[in-house]
């Protein structure tokens, strides 16, 4: 039965619970609460997977006449018969390798992202207008190109980058709203937020993942720095540079300003407005959706250890 529970509740959380929340349009008016909620469901859907697979394998140590649990997971084939024993064998095999799966694409995402990001940082200092940087800030680095270009590099040596061409389109506070929209990204470090649920996204068979969280959570991210950028300047001077550079670029595992998503984000700064309400509801759905299924886990495993304590 609990295996069973964790089941539905694994299928929901990476199933029909992520898709209607990417087709919902309230994130963007709780951006920050939204974020914490899709945290909390992909860390749901992963402690449930693994709470199912350890459940049905919890079978191999049922308790003996004794009440303690067997040391030999042999000794249960008499019991369980060669097909269950079989099955329970092999779900503990692919929970073990969904773990070692998750944890070896959690660890080849961040060293390709960092490596990629070192590189092109050493290479941004090399061609840097260094007077004209020296305008704008010791963060700031321009490049000499007539392609619009405006986005940071996360990391201990962090950095804005921007082209002339993105110079020559924007006013003073056009400028000003961008380098605080990227420096928003900096401070807040939601590329380590990006790289758990690209992760997440690349350890799952392309048959099973989808992009409606991962797209979700980008859009989020840029909502939080729009945000930052409005707060610093205004909601209208920040909409004219999001416009200015929408088909700006940025190479991979940068942020760009502008992207396929500008002409969202430009509406949605015309909408802005307090949601207390849905972020009080947000976070609680949040806290519910880790708090429950952790308790789940960890009460009977802590039941069962006081037991075989007191056995012993």
């Amino acid at each position: 039965m609990t295996a069973l529970l964790f089941g539905i509740l694994t299928i929901a959380l990476v199933g029909p619970i992520p898709s209607a929340l990417s087709r919902a349009t309230w994130p963007l008016y709780a951006p920050r609460a939204a974020m914490t909620l899709w945290q909390s469901i992909a860390l749901a859907a992963v402690l449930s997977a693994f709470s199912t697979g350890l459940a049905i394998a919890a079978n191999l140590l049922s308790p003996g006449p004794d009440g303690a649990p067997t040391s030999n997971p042999f000794e249960e084939i008499h019991r369980l018969g060669w097909f269950l024993w079989t099955v329970y064998v092999a779900v503990f095999a692919v929970t073990l390798l969904i773990g070692a799966r998750l944890m070896y694409t959690v660890l080849r995402v961040g060293i390709r992202t960092r490596a990629r990001r070192n590189a092109h940082r050493q290479l941004i200092d090399l061609v840097d207008n260094v007077d004209r940087r020296l305008e704008a800030g010791r963060d700031i680095r321009i490049l000499d190109v007539p392609a619009p270009l405006a986005y940071c590099l996360p990391g201990l040596r962090r950095r804005v980058v921007l082209s002339e061409g993105v110079l020559a389109r924007l006013d003073d506070r056009e400028l000003a709203a961008v380098i605080e929209h990227e420096r928003a990204h900096l401070r807040a470090r939601h590329d380590l937020v990006l790289e758990a649920f690209i992760a997440l996204h690349e350890a799952f068979p392309r048959f099973v993942r989808s992009k409606s969280a991962l797209g979700s959570v980008e859009l989020l991210a840029e909502a939080l720095a729009d945000d930052q950028a409005a707060r610093a300047t205004t909601p209208t001077t920040l909409g004219r540079a999001l416009v200015a550079c929408a088909d700006a670029t940025a190479p991979r595992g940068a942020m760009a300003v502008g992207g396929p998503t500008t002409l969202v984000r430009v509406r949605r700064l015309a909408y802005l407005h307090s949601a207390r309400t849905i972020s009080v509801t947000a976070y609680t759905l949040a806290a519910a959706i880790l708090i429950i299924p952790t308790m789940a886990v960890a009460i009977p495993w802590l039941t069962e250890l006081s037991r075989l304590i007191s056995h012993s």
